[in-house]
Formats: C-alpha cells, structure tokens, sequence
C-alpha cells in the first residue's frame, strides 16, 4: 500500500525530474532522450515520461537527427524558446536601451536613445514604454514572459524600488516594478545596472559555475557588482557594490551629490571630470576637449574620446579617475579575493588611458596573494551588453528561481 508520504515523495520527485529534462535541454547540457538518461540518471522510461510531458506542456519539441552512438541515431530535443519574449529597459543616466529577446537570450529587436534620467519617472518610463511598444510591433505576437529594467542606482531588489539614488533625483520609492508589470502584464525584476552588466559578462564567460568577479563600470557614477561562485551578490538589501559613495583618503573634500563629502564618485566619477573639464576650460586651459555640439553639454563619453586623442586634459582627469578607483578597488580585492576584475563604463571606454593607470594602482595596494591570480580586463563595451544581462536576469528568476511555481501553466502568470 502507497503511504501519502510517498505519494508526495513521488510527485515531487516526478516535478522535480521533469523541470531538470527542461532545464538540461534548455541549457544545451543534454538533447536527446539518452543523453538526459546518463546526465540525471534515471531509467530510460521514466526520461521518455518527463519529454512527453514536457512536449505536452509545450516547453519541448522533437528536432533533428542527433550522433549515432552505433544503433539507432537518437532523436534530439529542442527547448521551444520562440513561445515567449523577454522584454528589458536598462535606464542609464544619460541614455536608454531597450530589446525584446526570445526565451534563450537572443536579441531579435534592440534600440537606444540618449536621455536624462534627471527628466524625471513619469517622463521617462513614459518614453522606455513607447520604445519598447515600437520594438513589439515588430517581432511575433508571442506573449511576454519577464521584463527586466535596470537603473543607475541603489535599488532594493526584493520591492523593485530605487532607495535615495544620488544621480536620479525624483526618483526615491517609485514602483517601477508596478508600472511595468501594469504595462506588460509580466514579471517584472528591477535591479542595478551594474548588477545587469555582471551578469552578461558571467553569460559571456559560459555562465562559469565558479566565477568570482568584480565588475566595475565608470561611467556618470561609479558602481561595482559582485559575483561570488557564478552567483550574483545584491546584500540583504540589494545595495552591495555601491562603492561609489565610499570615503576616500584622497577626495580632496569635495561635495558628493548624495551630500556627503570625500566620495570616491566626488572626484573620480564621469559626472565630477565633467565638472572638472568644465572649470579648467573656462580657466583657458588649452585642450581640444568640446561637445560635439555647442548645443549640449559635455558628457563622459567625450572625456573617453579626447584621451583617446591623447588630449592632455583629458588624459589628466581620465587617470586621476582611474587611479582613485583603482585605490577602491584594491581593497575590494583584498576582502573578497576575486579571480577578474572588469571595468566598464564611459569614462573606462578611454581605454588604455584608463586601464593602464586603474591596473597599476589596484597592484599596488593589493595584496601579493590576493592579486597573483588577478586579471584586470575591459568588458566588450557592447551596446547590447545591458540587454544580454537582463536577459539573463530573466531567465535565471524564471527557469532557476521560480519554474517550479509556474510550469504547470505552460507558462509564468502575470502578477
């Protein structure tokens, strides 16, 4: 006589070995009825169970002819990723990105503008949304199954709510996560952008099981991410990494914009170079350093270009950017030991003006140990970079973090 407990027993096990079929084929780790059987191992019936119903629910279907092993070739499996869409906003402090990718991560429709996250909430989720509905015109009618929005600021990641961001200012509290949740009928996460970019790095890398990173993107601001054995590290409040509003030795007493003084951002962030760049042009200072329209103000980016030209005063506040961070960074190596540390962000995209001075001042406040192994890298400076994370974002809280609340239904439910 089966007893309830092992009634439960077996249906948790039977849930438990079905999500596993779809997640190996999904993951590309095992694609044929066989390969799934010696991946998990389970008999050949009960994995012909799991695709069937799998097939059933309408995660997987039949593909093409796989190796032949010596009998018969094995019939492969494909993980039905054009089902649904993934929809995400990264909000960066000057510019927005958006793109609808299928269910695997693959961009099918990206966009971006610049903007000024300082325009307000109302203003410019109103603007992300027409974006995103623009690029939802032009993929299938497939539904939405996440959104993912990432902003250049603290965020707590359990309420999808900025807390005091220091560079969006109207921006304390506001539900971003309910506004597009209401607009996508979707799950929605909303996290920083730093975060984000960590975690495209990590898929790029092969989604490495045992990565320990550092991600520090230099950009208006100046935030950091943390992976720590493949995983994402947000803190109990989802504010880890925002170093950025950290006192240093050397900052020269300077007035943040959070309000506090000697912040690492407050001399060394794109936002305190442009304000530097400014002064020393109004000095007279002679340097080439312009907007590339006497229309706009002057942005990191143009700081990055000019030292790339070689321009003396962007040299100057570029390295000084650099080295300071770099100083910050050393401590983190020092604590957590990371194997890479990757930079990003505008003012980083100077290149060898910035890495070559960030690399030299984290070796020489790093420990010898903790740094032996260490790798000093920039990231790809992709476009899409910020959409691949939250991709990855997505896919991670659907498929890794909440399948099993859901899968019974063919797909995620709307909040």
């Amino acid at each position: 006589m089966t007893t309830y407990t092992e009634t439960t027993r077996q249906a948790v096990d039977s849930v438990g070995s079905l999500l596993a079929v779809v997640n190996l084929v999904r993951t590309g780790r095992a694609r044929t009825r066989p390969g799934l059987a010696q991946t998990l191992g389970l008999g050949r019936t009960v994995i012909a169970q799991r695709v069937d119903q799998a097939i059933d629910v309408g995660y997987l279907e039949e593909s093409e002819l796989g190796e032949s092993t010596g009998g018969r070739a094995p019939r492969t499996l494909r993980f039905r990723s054009e089902r649904g869409h993934i929809v995400v906003c990264a909000l960066g402090a000057l510019h927005i990105r958006v793109g609808v990718s299928d269910l695997d991560g693959t961009i099918l429709r990206s966009d971006h503008r610049e903007w000024d996250i300082a325009q307000g909430p109302k203003a410019t989720l109103q603007v992300a949304q027409d974006m995103i509905d623009s690029l939802l015109a032009g993929v299938d009618s497939s539904p939405i199954w996440g959104v993912a929005v990432g902003v250049p600021g603290p965020v707590d990641f359990a309420t999808g709510r900025p807390v005091t961001p220091p560079i969006m200012p109207g921006w304390d509290a506001v539900d971003i996560r309910g506004a597009f949740e209401r607009k996508y009928h979707a799950r929605t996460w909303v996290d920083n952008d730093v975060n984000l970019l960590a975690l495209a790095e990590r898929a790029r890398r092969g989604d490495d099981e045992h990565l320990d990173l550092i991600y520090l993107k230099v950009g208006t601001g100046i935030g950091a991410a943390f992976l720590f054995d493949g995983h994402l590290h947000r803190g109990v409040s989802g504010a880890a990494g925002d170093i950025g509003h950290t006192p240093v030795a050397n900052g020269d007493g300077l007035t943040c914009r959070c309000g506090k003084t000697d912040c690492l951002e407050a001399t060394a962030a794109g936002w305190a170079l442009i304000r530097d760049a400014q002064d020393a042009l109004d000095a007279g200072e002679a340097s080439d350093l312009r907007p590339t329209s006497e229309a706009r103000a002057l942005v990191p980016e143009d700081l990055a270009l000019a030292a790339r030209r070689f321009d003396q005063l962007a040299l100057r506040l570029v390295g000084r950017s650099a080295e300071r961070a770099g100083a910050a960074v050393a401590v983190l190596v020092n604590a957590l030991n990371p194997s890479v540390v990757v930079t990003g962000g505008a003012i980083s995209s100077a290149n060898d003006a910035f890495t070559v001075p960030f690399a030299r001042a984290v070796h020489d406040a790093a420990l010898p140990l903790t740094a032996r192994n260490l790798s000093i890298v920039h990231s790809q400076a992709d476009r899409d970079e910020p959409i691949a994370g939250g991709n990855a974002l997505v896919i991670e809280q659907l498929f890794e973090r909440s399948f099993s609340e859901w899968f019974a239904d063919g797909q995620p439910t709307a909040p």
